[in-house]
């Protein structure tokens, strides 16, 4: 009743990953070919160095990763970022789990939200995904033994500055725009979108440590942390992550979509080929508000059950090739 009778200020989450339109044909294509060699290896690599304690923590990471990309933040000349979130699952995860995690948040970010085009999909979780995973695991091992927290933030802020380079290449290689006016655009505002990366990613660092104690090799009190317990609070806490940044998101243009203007190429996207719920909005529900809230709780849930999956696909499959004799031939 509060939403039919009230109608509330809110910004629903900006759907800016790299739209079909900004790419070309040719760079897009190669780039779905790359990705889903990752995603393959990642299947398998995965599924070797698979460990129990991932189960709960995939399911969870991936309904944080896709509520707090929904929280855009300002930054400097009413530009906004978002977090990405690659760096925290490359921590948390290592590379293979975390990629494939990312994998999905982009993928239903572009399949029920339409946000990024399915032709650039390919692009857009290399950039977001390999990318920001990569850097974000091999800067995270060279520095975690220094500072835990510290590793984390540099890991967070150097994933989305290297991700924004390599977008900028790719929209240079498209003839987009050229690389000398787009790079240093994007490399510019994504510095300052970084920072909010890094305070995410160090801080949801902290958080597992004190919820996961076992992840880091402690004990607290002899007991490790109960599954139910984590996955509840974690999914509520993703929740209210995810509803909070309807109402208190910025409104202004997500830095992507600010250099696409400021450059004069934002009229190159094309829109999406169907629409379920476009925008981050529950098609039929009259009020914005709720429809924004309700669709944010749908991807958050969603996004849980799928990235629990992945966890217990990789689980059936790593005891799968535990149980797989190994064959020894004698030598002639």
């Amino acid at each position: 009743m509060l939403f039919s009778q009230f109608h509330i200020p809110f910004a629903a989450p900006e759907a800016m990953h790299i739209p079909d339109g900004f790419l070309s044909a040719p760079v897009a294509i190669a780039m779905w070919v790359i990705t889903a060699a990752f995603v393959v290896l990642a299947v398998r690599r995965a599924s070797r160095e698979f460990d129990e304690r991932m189960v709960p923590l995939m399911g969870v990471l991936a309904a944080f990763i896709f509520a707090a990309q929904a929280f855009n933040f300002p930054v400097a000349g009413g530009t906004s970022g978002h977090f990405l979130g690659g760096a925290l699952a490359a921590i948390l995860l290592g590379p293979w789990a975390g990629l494939l995690i990312m994998t999905a948040v982009i993928a239903l970010q572009a399949l029920i939200f339409q946000d990024g085009g399915l032709l650039a999909m390919g692009a857009n979780i290399f950039v977001m995904g390999i990318v920001t995973v990569w850097i974000g695991y091999f800067v995270y091992q060279a520095m975690a033994r220094f500072n835990r927290y510290a590793a984390a933030f540099i890991a967070g802020w150097l994933s989305v500055f290297v991700a924004a380079v390599m977008a900028s290449f790719l929209l240079a290689l498209s003839g987009t725009a050229s690389l000398g006016v787009v790079l240093a655009a994007m490399a510019t505002v994504h510095a300052f979108i970084g920072v909010g990366e890094g305070l995410i990613t160090a801080g949801a660092v902290a958080l597992v440590a004190a919820a996961l104690p076992e992840m880091y090799g402690r004990q607290v009190s002899g007991r490790k942390t109960d599954r139910g317990t984590f996955i509840a609070g974690g999914v509520i806490l993703a929740l209210a992550v995810g509803v909070m940044a309807v109402f208190f998101a910025s409104p202004s243009p997500d830095g992507l979509e600010r250099v696409a203007e400021d450059k004069g190429f934002l009229g190159a996207a094309q829109g999406p080929l169907y629409e379920l719920a476009p925008d981050y909005v529950v098609p039929g529900v009259t009020n914005e508000t709720l429809a924004a809230v309700l669709a944010v709780i749908l991807g958050t849930l969603l996004l849980f059950a799928v990235g629990y999956g992945i966890a217990r696909a990789l689980r059936r499959r790593s005891r799968r090739l535990a149980e797989t004799p190994v064959v020894v031939t004698d030598s002639p």
